[in-house]
C-alpha cells in the first residue's frame, strides 16, 4: 500500500507541483509532500560523483530514433549533462531512454525511502521514451510508470501527436521567419485542441498523469480503457484534452475509487 507520495518540482517549466500536490491529496489515502527539483534534492554533491551522475544521464541518451543502443560518454556530452543538472534550464533537444532514467534516480533515494509504500514522482523537464519492440523505434512518453514515477512535463506537449496542420504551419512559419511561431498563431491557424509548451493548462493536465503513477504502484494496472478518464494514456493531443481537461475526471470505477 502507498502510504507517502513526494513530488518534486520542475522549476524550469509552466507545471505546479504544489497544485498537482493539492488535487491528489483530495482524492488519495496517502501523504502527500512537495520538494525541489529531483537532483537537488538527491544529487551527488562530492564532484567525482557528480561526473558519474553525469555520465549515467549520457549513458540514458537516445542517439536515433530507430536504433535501440543508448548512450554518447564522449567528454563533451558528459559536460553538457554537468551543466543541465547544474542549470536545467540550459538542457533540452535530447530524449532519454525512460527506463534508464528511472533506474538512475531510484539509486539515488535513500534504502528509507525506496521502498514501494513510498512513491517518488519526478515532474521533469527533460523528454523520455520507451523502445516499441513492435515497431522498432522510440516512442515519446508523457510518463513512465514505476519507482520512481517519471512524469516529463515536454513530454505533454510533444509525446501526443498533434494535428497533421500543426505540423506543417510550424514548418511552414519556420521557413518564413526562422524560428517556432507563438502559441497563439498556431492555435489560430490549425483545428482541433492540443496542448503546446508552457501551456497555463500544463498543471491541470498533469494531475492525471501523476496520479496513474499512484494507481500503478497501488494497485499494479497501468491505464483506463476508458477515453473519458484521468487514467486513460491518449496517444494524440484531442485524446489528453478530453482526458484530462474536460468533464467527467473520471469513468464510473475510477471514480469511485478517487472519491468523485
Amino acid at each position: 500500500m502507498v502510504e507517502a507520495v513526494t513530488l518534486y518540482r520542475a522549476p524550469t517549466t509552466e507545471a505546479d507541483a504544489d497544485a498537482v500536490a493539492g488535487w491528489l491529496r483530495e482524492r488519495v489515502d496517502a501523504d502527500v509532500r512537495v520538494r525541489d527539483r529531483f537532483c537537488s534534492v538527491f544529487g551527488a554533491e562530492d564532484g567525482g560523483e557528480s561526473e558519474d551522475l553525469a555520465e549515467s544521464f549520457a549513458e540514458a541518451r537516445v542517439l536515433s530514433p530507430y536504433e535501440r543502443e543508448t548512450g554518447n560518454t564522449m567528454v563533451g556530452i558528459v559536460r553538457y549533462e554537468e551543466r543541465a543538472i547544474e542549470s536545467p534550464e540550459r538542457g533540452g533537444g535530447v530524449i532519454y531512454d525512460g527506463l534508464q532514467v528511472q533506474e538512475i534516480l531510484n539509486g539515488l533515494v535513500p534504502d528509507g525511502e525506496r521502498g514501494l509504500g513510498h512513491l517518488h514522482v519526478p515532474l521533469l523537464d527533460r523528454v523520455v521514451g520507451t523502445w516499441g519492440d513492435h515497431d522498432g523505434r522510440w516512442h515519446k512518453r508523457v510518463n513512465v510508470l514505476g519507482q520512481p514515477g517519471l512524469v516529463s512535463v515536454p513530454g505533454l506537449y510533444e509525446a501526443p501527436a498533434k494535428p497533421e496542420q500543426y505540423y506543417k504551419e510550424q514548418q511552414k512559419h519556420a521557413l518564413l521567419s526562422g524560428g517556432a511561431p507563438p502559441r497563439e498563431v498556431l492555435e489560430n491557424e490549425v483545428d482541433g485542441e492540443f496542448l503546446v509548451e508552457s501551456d497555463p493548462r500544463t498543471s491541470e493536465a498533469l494531475r492525471g498523469y501523476v496520479l496513474q503513477c499512484y494507481h500503478y504502484l497501488e494497485t499494479g494496472e497501468s491505464f483506463c480503457d476508458e477515453e473519458d478518464c484521468r487514467l486513460a494514456n491518449p496517444h494524440r493531443q484531442p485524446g489528453v484534452i478530453r482526458a484530462q481537461l474536460r468533464e467527467p475526471e473520471f469513468c464510473p470505477e475510477h471514480a469511485e475509487r478517487y472519491r468523485q
